[in-house]
């Protein structure tokens, strides 16, 4: 990969892929390194996409430029240095910008502009172009809220592209600074404490939804009918946090392989397994809360299949028993229709009727109105309609 210009460096003065040692000795500081009570302000997108831009020497901040132009130049006039430059959504001029100061790869650039990418880790040349996917869990209405974060790693330079609220970098920026043995590894430490810093937002996230977990079992079982509706939720949420944990665990044997190859510091070593170590946790619980939701769902749906098979029983129950009760009705009706009948005839007072004037034609009636009820009432209790 072609260098920069304006500072080359010859290649036997590189230590490793990420750090850069000068060949000649670095000149003193231009100002003494800020107090530890001087915290740098936190990396949020309100004012502009340059967040924060600070120059390193020896683990200590010696500036912080207001620009990225005045970072460009206080970087050329201290080759030694390292340059840690944060930004928040950048237009395109500005990543432009940066890609032409330090020969970023165009896919890298592109990649960054466009987001949405998934978590890798590429090489171009001696720049590391790094994508991670940040997870926070939101309290109040209970889900996960992802964020991008794009970095560049080259040798002098650290460059942090955010999409995003999470992870909060002031902190990761507070936490190297409070720690100048370690800001002193360069640039891959740095890469180390962003790293560290995502895989423990993971913590809180892997709290929350095995909370959420908790509550919507008790839900499932007391037959909440809107459980559904959360568990599909939770489970697009653990589909989307799978694939932020799952490729980063690759990522970092990757790194880890690069170990001897690029020289990479012991200490860094250790706390780059340790990260791995604490992913691979993660990763695996991911993947037990999607199996977990999975079981859940199921236990829902035949939960919901059986109440809907009892309510369907109970309904054909009642429909059973007023089926008999319609036939007592329909027998009692007919049984009484017979002598209604009968008398309805013989009521209409016609003068030439057969039997009016019969001595036993009272007597008759009363006999054939018997009959017919008792003949109706046998022939429906022997069909089990009485």
């Amino acid at each position: 990969m072609p260098q920069r210009r304006a500072r080359s460096a010859p290649k036997n003065a590189r230590k490793s892929v990420w750090r850069r040692t000068p060949a000649t000795p670095a000149p003193p500081p231009k100002r003494p390194p800020a107090p530890a009570a001087d915290v740098p302000p936190p990396e949020q997108s309100d004012a502009g996409s340059v967040v924060q831009a600070a120059l390193y020497r020896d683990g200590l901040r010696v500036s912080a430029p207001a620009s990225l132009a005045e970072t460009f130049r206080e970087l050329r006039e201290d080759p030694s240095g390292m340059a840690w430059i944060g930004l928040a959504r950048p237009t395109e001029s500005e990543l432009l910008t940066l890609a032409e100061e330090f020969d970023l790869h165009p896919l890298a650039v592109e990649d960054a502009l466009e987001a949405h990418q998934r978590p890798k880790l590429e090489r171009y040349g001696d720049t590391l172009f790094v994508v991670l996917s940040a997870a926070r869990y939101l309290d109040t209405p209970e889900e996960v809220d992802f964020g991008e974060l794009h970095v560049f790693v080259g040798p002098d330079f650290v460059i942090t592209v955010r999409h995003g609220a999470a992870p909060d970098l002031s902190a990761v920026r507070r936490r190297m600074e409070e720690s100048p043995e370690l800001l002193r590894l360069g640039p891959e430490a740095v890469l180390y404490a962003i790293l560290d810093a995502v895989v423990d937002g993971y913590a809180p996230v892997v709290s929350g939804v095995q909370t959420d977990i908790d509550e919507i079992e008790t839900e499932v079982f007391r037959g909440d009918p809107a459980v559904s509706r959360r568990i599909y939720e939770l489970s697009r949420e653990m589909v989307e946090f799978q694939r932020a944990t799952r490729p980063l665990v690759g990522m970092l044997h990757a790194l880890m392989a690069g170990f001897a190859k690029y020289g990479t510091d012991e200490e860094l070593q250790t706390y780059l397994r340790d990260v791995a170590d604490h992913v691979t946790h993660t990763s695996e619980q991911v993947d037990g809360f999607r199996q977990a939701l999975q079981d859940i769902l199921t236990v829902n749906a035949t939960l919901v299949t059986q109440q809907q098979n009892a309510e369907m029983r109970a309904l054909a129950e009642a429909g059973f028993e007023q089926n008999e009760e319609i036939k007592k009705i329909s027998s009692w009706a007919a049984i009484l229709f017979a002598p209604t009948l009968v008398g309805t005839i013989y009521g209409m007072n016609f003068d030439r009727m057969p039997e009016l004037h019969w001595v036993l034609g009272y007597p008759f009636a009363i006999l054939l109105m018997a009959v017919v009820c008792t003949s109706l009432y046998v022939v429906f209790k022997r069909k089990d309609w009485l």
